[in-house]
């Protein structure tokens, strides 16, 4: 019935539902407006200098939308309902004062813009305009250099907190390494980056890295669950953004045995190529391991969430027995891992490595992250966007975890 009404109509409808819904339930314009289409941003365009740059957006229909602001480096972080980004990256490259642009996904029914500067910075106009003569609307944001303290003295002013891991979730108990004698042997399997955060971009067919870990750590996720008494479980099954601690987090929630981060980053030596594993270490194994952790561990920045100390006792327990156990396990996986890849899948030299990753946290969660390959060199790139090539390394993959299974079993793990 719904095709039948007319679209002004449907417009004045939804007006008065999210009115009523706000009445009744305190809910957030934005997420009420997640149960519609999404937003469609057509096109923008950047202007200005060092001192002062305006924005402009259109949509094809009016956005909600609220300003934040994050410090190091210095952010502006534009929230909007649930968008589909139909702009041309050379529209909106970075200029004026904007060192870095980025746009997408954070969650379900949600989408950000950041905007990063080299300097303190203050949004001076936010609103929204509707065109005179067409069906859109056009999100003007003008924004200019202010001094520290003022820049300070905005993010104070703001009772904004970035979200946190899903709190409605009930905390489950989680299973020691190498499973029990109830339920499934659980997996969880880490597609890394996301929505708002691109990753590596490749040189070649300029594919993220974001997709080619989402489509392998698919391909993972059916190997897999080929296992006797294996479930895999993926922290992402579409293009959106998890924070560092939500993916660690919904691991935890999941009861997981294992988590494996999937990767595949770029570096400046492009003639470097190779699989690698990592696990963590408060040292780092090597220049080449601190500086893919440092990158890694960036992706929050990235999206424009704050990065919160971990309280003391979560230091302490990252030093007690127990993560020391957790440790020596997924070194284990690792080493499975590298083993099951010789002679079936290039490795880097070194092929164990060891950093602080921060998605590799969990205190009783066994973890890995494996770097695929590097999207800056050509013939990685063409293996890592091949899906037979992803079937291939994810068998053998599903295969070092059953080794590493029964091994830790006949170990009494």
């Amino acid at each position: 019935m719904l095709r039948l009404i007319p679209e002004k109509s449907i417009g004045l409808l939804t007006g008065a539902l999210a009115l009523v819904l706000s009445l009744v339930v305190a809910a957030p314009a934005i997420a009420v407006s997640a149960t519609a289409a999404p937003l469609l941003a057509f096109s923008a365009r950047i202007a200005g200098d060092d001192a002062r740059t305006r924005l402009i957006i259109d949509f094809d229909r009016k956005p909600d939308f609220k300003v934040h602001y994050v410090a190091n480096p210095y952010r502006v972080l534009i929230d909007l309902p649930e968008t589909d980004f139909g702009i041309k990256a050379e529209d909106l490259e970075a200029r004026g004062i904007f060192s870095e642009i980025r746009y997408g996904t954070m969650a379900e029914g949600r989408s950000r813009i950041v905007l990063t500067a080299s300097r303190p910075i203050g949004v001076v106009l936010a609103e929204v305009q509707e065109e005179q003569g067409a069906s859109s609307y056009r999100l003007v944001i003008d924004t200019a250099i202010v001094t520290g303290e003022a820049f300070q003295a905005q993010m104070e002013k703001q009772s904004w907190q970035e979200a946190a891991a899903p709190a409605n979730v009930e905390q489950k108990p989680v299973m020691l390494p190498g499973g029990s004698a109830e339920g499934p042997f659980v997996i969880a399997v880490d597609a890394g980056h996301g929505g708002i955060d691109n990753g590596a971009r490749g040189g070649v067919t300029k594919t993220e890295e974001k997709h080619v870990t989402l489509a392998f750590a698919k391909a993972l996720a059916d190997a897999l669950n080929t296992l006797p008494d294996t479930k895999a479980v993926l922290t992402r099954d579409k293009d959106e953004f998890l924070s560092l601690s939500q993916r660690v987090q919904l691991a935890r929630n999941e009861g997981a045995n294992l988590l494996i981060s999937i990767h595949a980053d770029t570096l400046k030596q492009k003639d470097t190529r190779g699989a690698t594993v990592y696990t963590i270490s408060d040292k780092a194994s090597d220049s080449l391991a601190a500086s893919l952790a440092e990158r890694e561990n960036l992706s929050d920045q990235i999206a424009g969430v704050a990065f919160v100390d971990e309280p003391a006792e979560v230091a302490d327990i990252l030093l007690d027995l127990t993560r020391r156990e957790t440790q020596a396990f997924s070194i284990n996986l690792a080493q499975s891992v590298v083993s099951t890849f010789k002679n079936e899948v290039l490795l880097i030299n070194n092929p164990h490595r060891h950093a602080g990753f921060r998605v590799l946290t969990a205190p009783d969660v066994p973890s890995i992250l494996l770097e695929l390959g590097f999207m800056s060199n050509k013939d990685d790139e063409k293996l890592l966007v091949d899906p037979a090539w992803q079937k291939k390394v994810a068998g053998l993959v599903a295969k070092a975890v059953g080794e590493y299974r029964a091994t830790v079993a006949s170990n009494g793990g």
